[in-house]
């Protein structure tokens, strides 16, 4: 059984030998998962990474903050073959980030998740098998399990495709396999630098529902999942983090007391697209998946289209199972989440601000 601390150590101890004078690629790199990789890997022997996006400014930002001569900049879409193929050329690992991540947006407009998650996940796919990277590990989402929104539908759709991809390759010419995790605190996306900002400035919290759960895990957790997914993944793999869950009110509530805050909560209902809870195992998957102590195994079906040669009277154990999500998880007391922020640079930044100008 393998606990995330343990696993941490074990990464720490042996400085991620395998990266060795090895080249990274990460798609949509300029993002908080790029950024929590660089700090990551720039203290490692780590030959070089390149970070691939569209945003020319946050590119821009991330060549003055790190003044390191191996990370590489490309600007491309994960859309255009084109542009991808002309940073994928001698690197050995792909970390596949890049995507639409707003569920509200990619409710107004599902075909552009549709063209970034799906269309562009095959893409960087056939770019990496085209030229013989090593592994490919896709970034999904807790969205992905039983999904309700655009944004979750495309990313289900994502990891079929990569999956469905990994059958086509030998793994020992290109491993492909992914990774599901829940809400990283304080993201692109996340509540919580937007309740910062409401009590900063003096306006209610707005919470769409209180009763809302969530999985809260760091951007340094989501890394150390997506290194353990490289190290012991199988091809078609989905790897998953077990992580803890709050409800929506109770962050509101952590949050205002470590500001020493006494703003309104504002109850605004709930936003297109979102859900009570969110799913990191599916019934269907729990029943296959392997525990790994901190994290789960969801292993590929492995089945052909010869339905005839697997038939079976049906899987008991369905009726039986639960599926894992943010309402049967550990349920996080206030105190809890308070420590748990706190383990933030974000938010002890935040603080420290907050009480110099008080």
């Amino acid at each position: 059984m393998i606990t995330l601390e343990s696993y941490q150590v074990l990464l720490s101890s042996r400085g991620v030998k395998v990266f060795k004078d090895k080249t990274l690629l990460i798609t949509g790199g300029t993002g908080s998962f790029g950024n929590a990789v660089l700090k990551r890997f720039l203290d490692t022997s780590i030959g070089e990474i390149r970070i691939f996006s569209r945003d020319e400014k946050k590119q821009d930002d991330m060549r003055k903050l790190y003044k390191d001569d191996r990370i590489k900049f490309y600007i491309g879409d994960v859309r255009d073959p084109g542009s991808i193929r002309n940073a994928m050329h001698d690197v050995d690992y792909v970390f596949h980030a890049a995507a639409l991540k707003q569920v509200p947006s990619c409710e107004f407009f599902p075909l552009e998740a549709v063209k970034t998650n799906i269309i562009g996940t095959d893409n960087v796919l056939n770019c990496a098998i085209d030229f013989g990277v090593k592994k490919v590990i896709c970034l999904s989402t807790d969205k992905a399990a039983y999904p309700i929104n655009a944004m979750g539908i495309s990313k289900a759709m994502m990891e079929k495709v990569f999956v469905a991809k990994s059958r086509t390759v030998s793994p020992d010419k290109t491993l492909i396999c992914g990774t599901r995790y829940g809400n990283v605190m304080a993201s692109r996306g996340s509540v919580i630098p937007l309740f910062v900002d409401q009590i900063k400035s003096g306006q209610p919290l707005t919470v769409t529902n209180p009763e809302m759960t969530r999985f809260l895990m760091s951007l340094e957790e989501a890394v150390e999942l997506v290194v353990f997914a490289f190290q012991h993944a199988q091809a078609g793999d989905i790897m998953v983090q077990k992580a803890p869950a709050s409800t929506i009110g109770d962050l509101a509530q952590a949050i205002m007391e470590l500001f020493q805050a006494d703003n309104k909560i504002k109850i605004i209902g709930t936003r297109h697209g979102e859900k009570l809870y969110e799913t990191l195992l599916t019934k269907e998957e729990f029943v296959v998946a392997q525990d790994m102590g901190s994290f789960f195994r969801v292993p590929a079906d492995k089945r052909d289209l010869n339905y005839d040669k697997y038939f079976v009277q049906g899987n008991e154990q369905l009726e039986y199972a639960e599926e894992y999500n943010s309402h049967n998880t550990k349920r996080l007391s206030v105190k809890e989440i308070k420590d748990k922020l706190l383990t933030l640079d974000y938010i002890r930044d935040e603080l420290e601000h907050w009480e110099g100008s008080r």
